[in-house]
Parts: C-alpha cells; sequence; structure tokens
C-alpha cells in the first residue's frame, strides 16, 4: 500500500465517511484527517443554521483539506461532492484515489436521525444529495456500498485500491 498516495473517503453527510476513513488509516497505518475539522468557524454557523454552503463558502475549506492532505499519504474523510472539488484537492495530492461511499436515501436519513452532529442538521441531506456528483468512470478511484459492515468495507476498500490502477505517489 506504500505505493498509494492520499484517499478520500467521500460521499453525503451521514454515509459514515469519518467511521470508514478513520478504520482505513488505522488498516493501512496512515494519518487520519477529518475535513469537517477543517471549516472554518462561519461555514459551521451557516451550516448549523441549516443552510447550505455555496462553492465559495466550500473553496476556503477545500484549500485547507488540499493542504493538510498534500503533507503526506493520509486519509482523508471529506464530502468531495462535486467532480470540480476533487479536480481541485488532486492539484495538492495529485497521486489521490477517492473512494465515493454510496448508500440509498432512506438508508442516510436513517443513519443522520439517529446521530447529533456539531452543525450539521438532516434538513441539509437534501441539499447535499441534490449536490453530489457520483464518481466518473475516468476519476481515480471507486464506488462502495456503504450499508456493508465497516470491517468488511475496509477490507473491500483495500482491495479495489490495490486492483484500481491507482497511481503511485509523487507519479
Amino acid at each position: 500500500m506504500n505505493g498509494i498516495g492520499t484517499v478520500f473517503v467521500t460521499g453525503v453527510s451521514g454515509v459514515g465517511k469519518t467511521t470508514v476513513a478513520s478504520s482505513l488509516a488505522a488498516a493501512l497505518g496512515r494519518v487520519f484527517i477529518d475535513a469537517d475539522d477543517l471549516h472554518p468557524a462561519e461555514n459551521k454557523a451557516k451550516m448549523g443554521a441549516g443552510t447550505p454552503l455555496t462553492d465559495d463558502d466550500r473553496w476556503p475549506w477545500l484549500d485547507a483539506v488540499g493542504l493538510a492532505a498534500s503533507r503526506q499519504p493520509s486519509v482523508v474523510a471529506c464530502s468531495a461532492l462535486r467532480r470540480r472539488y476533487r479536480e481541485y484537492l488532486s492539484t495538492f495530492a495529485p497521486s489521490a484515489v477517492f473512494i465515493h461511499l454510496d448508500a440509498s436515501h432512506e438508508d442516510i436519513a436513517r443513519r443522520i436521525a439517529g446521530r447529533a452532529h456539531e452543525y450539521m442538521p438532516a434538513s441539509l441531506l437534501e441539499s447535499q444529495l441534490a449536490t453530489l456528483e457520483p464518481l466518473d468512470p475516468d476519476e481515480p478511484g471507486f464506488r462502495v456500498d456503504a450499508a456493508t459492515p465497516v470491517g468488511d468495507l475496509v477490507r473491500a476498500i483495500i482491495v479495489g485500491l490495490e486492483n484500481c490502477g491507482a497511481r503511485p505517489v509523487g507519479a
């Protein structure tokens, strides 16, 4: 796994990015970064009030995420909902691979209803789903079913990383 650069675990709020990415980081012996921790206070306040972020709100946050990811190969939990966000993050981590956690609307809504999040209310799920642009076939990465138990999911992601033709670090 040393040849694989930064791994971004992506998807909408409530799909399990933090849980999967932190478990994957431990399995790979990598640093875990939670992109939620890098949101500026203004973004957190806006989301906490139930207002979706705009692209203008997201760019400074994506800068912070990209800088954190560029420091060393790591596993990053980051929504990266749009292709242009993933492309931008790749400018910081050129050998990045994106793992899209996918789940049904009903499953995600059930997960969100059963948790308390500091600033991400359940009401923002619809805006996240409307913003989501799933990985295209030409993007570096793949989709996985977030309904899979975490241990099995991590093992499947590791196999997928080994088989997806991920570019080596520095390539």
